[in-house]
């Protein structure tokens, strides 16, 4: 980790390691590639097909109450962004041009203001975005991910043919 000044903002600089990305992911269940760049690393993630979809849902469908009431993480289906996070997440699409069930795209940002803070209010640093992310990809596959509003991101669990927002 590495501070910047950037004319008068700091930023913190992260120096994440691609093996132990790719580690993780593959430990909780993901195949997974990694493209690593300056700025940020992507996380090219998919299930087997013997494995159920991952449970990114809508959080604002009412059939989604019971996984709404545990999820950790929710997203910004406008940004893609992982609010509290500097992830990033995208759909990625099957052969017919359909958001596919079992693939996603995550992006870690590498680049960050000295006054961003994690889940409870956390200073960043590399082993807390490790756990972070990790715990992530957990709740991808196991307590769901909430998606709020509608957007560029779309679920991939639950009810898929949302009603419009009212």
């Amino acid at each position: 980790m590495q501070l910047l000044q950037a004319g008068a903002q700091q930023m913190v600089v992260l120096e994440l390691d691609s093996d132990l990305l790719r580690q993780g992911a593959q430990e909780s269940g993901f195949s997974c590639t990694v493209l690593d760049t300056a700025r940020f690393s992507v996380l090219e993630l998919s299930l087997p097909e013997s494995a159920g979809p991952i449970l990114l849902f809508d959080a604002a469908d009412p059939s989604s109450t019971g996984w709404f009431s545990r999820c950790q993480f929710y997203v910004d289906a406008r940004s893609g962004a992982v609010l509290q996070t500097p992830f990033i997440v995208a759909n990625r699409l099957d052969h017919t041009g359909r958001p596919s069930s079992r693939a996603i795209t995550v992006q870690v940002l590498k680049e960050l203001p000295s006054h961003f803070r994690l889940p409870g209010r956390q200073a960043v640093s590399e082993k807390l975005l490790y756990g972070v992310l990790f715990g992530f990809l957990n709740a991808l596959l196991n307590s769901g991910v909430g998606i709020c509003g509608q957007g560029v991101v779309r679920p991939l669990a639950g009810r898929l043919d949302a009603p419009p927002a009212r």
